[in-house]
């Protein structure tokens, strides 16, 4: 036991920051290439490149010598191979590498006082309520931590920052792109005029149009947040989890929206702002 403790001490010792930073570096790139993966419909790829490493490790235990060089091959020149089918995401993954989104979310407004986050709500709940106004038909769809990669793939990239009159313009009902669903990730408008699949929910009411029954559709497939406006009364809802609250308030869906989307750090930092309130 003492001389387990002594290794310990003695290889503890040997780390230095450099070695911590290297580790952390490496933590982040692979992070950030697993959630590229994720996002596409690599899921097959991947499972058959784990399988081939664990199998040439397996016929190399066998001095399976033949069997196992085929597969040393294998992952040498697909190393090469899954930089070239992969190029499209690896551009995408640079590109983010390099982008402010994470700054300008804990970023503050100058202006109004406001963190990034509260600016980014302040213009769901506006566009919201301005096309309940004109009883104009909407559905956006929040992402989180499930990707909804290949629904976005149905409709039409538009990959631009979030604000009012964009939102606006997607839903005009002359618009090509009005009938579908918009999908916002990470504070941005990802794709808009998407098919979502329609809830298998017999229970919902009838009464409910297309438009309702696929925001509640896709948030029982994935942990993505709805927020739906009615075409013929104006009234908005939102759908999380398959369960689907109507008629709500602006106060109501600020709520509901703050508690779901909003950062940890928000959460904490409005927590702790009603503590000193108290």
């Amino acid at each position: 036991m003492e001389e387990l403790k002594a290794t310990l001490y003695n290889t503890v010792g040997l780390i230095q920051i450099a070695d911590v930073v290297d580790v952390l570096i490496m933590t982040f790139l692979l992070y950030y290439v697993f959630t590229l993966l994720r996002e596409t419909s690599a899921g097959q790829v991947i499972k058959a490149i784990v399988f081939i490493i664990v199998f040439a490790q397996v016929t190399k235990w066998l001095n399976l010598y033949v069997t196992n060089f085929v597969f040393d091959l294998m992952i040498q020149v697909g190393g090469i191979a899954l930089v070239v089918v992969f190029q499209p995401e690896l551009r995408r993954l640079l590109t983010r590498l390099g982008s402010t989104r994470a700054k300008e979310l804990l970023a503050i407004d100058r202006e109004s006082g406001k963190s990034g986050f509260e600016s980014y709500l302040a213009i769901i709940l506006k566009a919201t309520y301005d096309l309940s106004a004109t009883q104009t038909g909407a559905l956006m769809v929040f992402e989180r931590s499930t990707s909804l990669g290949e629904i976005a793939a149905t409709g039409t990239t538009v990959d631009a920052e979030l604000s009012i009159e964009l939102i606006k313009n997607i839903f005009y009902p002359k618009a090509p792109l009005h009938d579908g669903a918009a999908i916002i990730r990470d504070f941005r408008i990802q794709a808009a005029g998407c098919v979502l699949p329609l809830s298998s929910n017999v229970g919902l009411s009838k009464d409910l149009g297309t438009r309702h029954k696929a925001g509640t559709g896709v948030s029982e497939v994935s942990d993505a947040v709805v927020v739906i406006v009615s075409e013929e009364t104006g009234a908005v809802s939102c759908a999380i989890g398959g369960m689907l609250k109507r008629h709500l308030s602006k106060e109501t869906l600020e709520k509901l929206l703050y508690n779901e989307l909003a950062p940890r750090s928000e959460l904490k930092k409005r927590s702790k702002l009603a503590e000193r309130k108290a």
